[in-house]
């Protein structure tokens, strides 16, 4: 018998498959694992209708094969292992920060910096019954040190890595206009996010910590910010990880997400390219 009950009609697109490793491209709007009104509707629902025997043999101490998760509102890429072999090799991976994840995000203004590394470190809240755990940054609490809040949360360390792409007329004459009406560099901007360590919306608050708040952000946005696009625009768009049985190099990649395209031809920004922050490894 299955733990989890399988559903064909959960839709997802595979970037990657083979005996032992799947990377899932996940929609927006579809939660990864079973909670409480997503008992048939999950992303591992889906899975499971696929693939529900080798992930009820990983069993749920292995997390059924979940190597790690997206929010529900973020697209994008997803590790899920088919053997104990993989499983357990991929954990150790993530523990020890070898796998790569680099997200895209549309931001509601630009970074003052156009890369840098973000460490603040990250609380979760306490919530009401009913209510979503949110995170928030706490000031004064580097990466390094960690620590406590005031409020008696655990404040865990938390490093992002980013670069700016590209920011809203960021040609030379809107570029002076800008400047000389003190603008500065306060326009859209998109953002790629490399997270190096795995706290709750990470990639969303360090964002939002430096000035940058992502469209579409219902929790951590201004409302204008927030009401600005029809989801959340961030999106988990590569994955690079050495394969957990053969040892090569495994690099997947996913494209800008069709239901955000709209929001990018608004704001006059291309779609993003290929390239990352392999430079700044």
């Amino acid at each position: 018998m299955l733990s989890i009950l399988p559903n064909e009609r959960v839709t997802y697109k595979l970037e990657h498959a083979d005996e032992h490793v799947l990377v899932i491209n996940k929609r927006a709007g579809l939660v990864t694992q079973p909670g409480l009104g997503h008992e048939r509707d999950s992303l591992l629902n889906g899975l499971f209708a696929a693939y529900g025997q080798q992930l009820q043999n990983l069993g749920k101490s292995r997390d059924f094969g979940l190597l790690h998760r997206l929010d529900r509102e973020t697209s994008g890429l997803l590790v899920v292992a088919l053997t104990t072999r993989a499983y357990d090799a991929l954990r150790t991976a993530f523990e020890e920060r070898r796998v790569k994840k680099f997200y895209w995000a549309l931001c509601a203004k630009g970074p003052k910096d156009d890369s840098g590394v973000i460490k603040l470190a990250i609380a979760e809240t306490n919530p009401s019954p009913g209510k979503p755990k949110l995170a928030r940054v706490i000031r004064g609490k580097t990466a390094e040190t960690g620590g406590r809040t005031t409020v008696g949360a655990a404040a865990k360390a938390a490093t992002t890595a980013f670069r700016v792409l590209a920011r809203a007329g960021q040609g030379e004459q809107e570029r002076r206009e800008r400047e000389e009406e003190g603008a500065g560099r306060g326009g859209a901007s998109l953002v790629e996010a490399r997270p190096l360590t795995g706290r709750l919306h990470q990639v969303r608050v360090h964002l939002e910590a430096i000035g940058a708040p992502i469209f579409g952000d219902e929790f951590y946005a201004p409302p204008a910010v927030a009401n600005a696009s029809p989801r959340l625009a961030l999106h988990a768009h590569r994955l690079v990880f050495a394969h957990p049985v053969t040892g090569n190099q495994v690099d997947v990649r996913a494209a800008w997400p069709r239901d955000l395209k709209p929001v990018l031809k608004r704001l006059g920004l291309g779609r993003p390219d290929v390239e990352t922050l392999d430079k700044e490894d």
